[in-house]
């Protein structure tokens, strides 16, 4: 007999979750759900489609990784791609006569499409908290602190977090180069982490050799350590407009207000950290940890996304991917869960029932199976710490 075609494949990028893994991922859920609600977060929840003219676009997901189709009355909708701009909705509607600031968190599943097979998931379950309405260094010492709280009581090892701003990026390479598309390509390239590249193509720009030695110095300031990245910033802001001088300052505080946190020995100050999506304006970081090269966690400040929504306000936030988290945190050896078992028959089923609802009570797990539904008896009963018959009117313990 043929098989159906795709009977037992996936969609591409999407995936199962098993037992074990899914324990995991309720441990994970759990420990931070306590710990955003002792830092007085609420939850909420948001539907998972969106409408495409309105959270599509304003979620700065390349329209190519969403995914599109039209609901039962015609509309375009998506497949929420991110949290940040849900919650910038409701906080411009639903929530809009509460008192500012807010602090709101979720853990939900995202979706982004893949093109192909990558490794790279098309769905993902993510927590996260954005804190809208405070525009002070403060608020962003508060989402990164809490972020790396989050991290550590996960059992993540070794947790670090890169610390970058994108306010002075933008800044400083306009007073540079006085050309937005030249900015935006030079941001590109910071992204893509290219430094053959920038060095490449700030060589074919028209400009001083002054201007292209800090430019290019600019790119190697990742190799700096936080003292003389400091001292680079500096040096770069007495020569530089305003606006870069302010966020200067703004950098300066945050270094300190962290240090009063005690977590500036986890921080390394990036200034040429750029993240993929474009509604960051200032502060921007991401979260490391155990052995994985890549980040587990993410966020930043995005002052001008709710004015989309008709309610300018600042605001800041963070999310944390569970599926890269469990890649990094070393996980224990897989061991079964202690249940217990409960095998009757037809004629004990009553008492069964009450000694299984009973042992519930007490908090144990137990599983209440009738005889005649199991297949080998000898490999049910070794999934089970203990077993409990009630058979032919005994009751009996294994």
């Amino acid at each position: 007999m043929m098989s159906q075609p795709y009977m037992f494949e996936k969609p591409l990028g999407l995936r199962d979750t098993l037992p074990q893994a899914q324990k995991e991922i309720s441990r994970l859920e759990m420990i931070f759900q306590r710990e955003l609600q002792r830092w007085g977060y609420d939850f909420i929840k948001t539907p998972a489609l969106e409408y495409a003219e309105t959270i599509g676009r304003a979620s700065a997901i390349a329209d190519n990784r969403l995914f599109k189709f039209l609901d039962a009355e015609g509309h375009p909708v998506v497949l929420r791609p991110d949290m940040t701009t849900p919650i910038a909705r409701i906080a411009a509607s639903s929530l809009r006569e509460e008192p500012l600031p807010l602090r709101l968190a979720y853990t939900a599943d995202l979706y982004r499409s893949q093109r192909k097979e990558g490794g790279h998931p098309s769905e993902f379950e993510q927590t996260g908290a954005e804190l809208i309405g405070d525009a002070t260094p403060y608020a962003d010492v508060e989402v990164i602190s809490l972020m790396m709280s989050l991290l550590e009581k996960s059992g993540l090892a070794s947790v670090r977090l890169a610390v970058g701003h994108v306010g002075f990026v933008n800044a400083f390479f306009y007073d540079m180069v006085k050309d937005k598309a030249i900015v935006n390509h030079l941001r590109n390239l910071l992204y893509s982490k290219n430094d053959v590249g920038f060095h490449d193509y700030v060589a074919t720009l028209h400009v001083t050799r002054e201007v292209a030695s800090l430019l290019n110095s600019f790119v190697d300031s990742r190799r700096m350590n936080n003292a003389e990245t400091l001292q680079f910033l500096e040096r770069l802001a007495d020569t530089s407009s305003t606006p870069v001088h302010s966020y200067y300052q703004n950098i300066t505080e945050l270094i300190h207000l962290l240090k009063l946190d005690n977590l500036d020995a986890q921080i390394d100050l990036d200034i040429t950290l750029v993240p993929h999506l474009s509604y960051y304006t200032g502060f921007v970081f991401q979260g490391f940890g155990g052995k994985l090269g890549f980040p587990v966690a993410s966020g930043g400040r995005y002052d001008d996304l709710l004015a989309k929504f008709n309610r300018p306000c600042p605001a800041t936030g963070f999310g944390i991917r569970l599926d890269r988290l469990m890649s990094a945190i070393t996980m224990p050896a897989a061991e079964h869960e202690k249940k217990c078992a409960v095998i009757y028959d037809r004629e004990n089923a009553g008492n069964a029932m009450r000694y299984a609802a009973e042992e519930r009570e007490k908090g144990r797990s137990v599983v209440l199976q009738h005889a005649e539904g199991i297949d080998t008896l000898e490999t049910f009963e070794q999934q089970f710490e203990s077993v409990t018959y009630f058979l032919e009117r005994t009751e009996t313990e294994e």
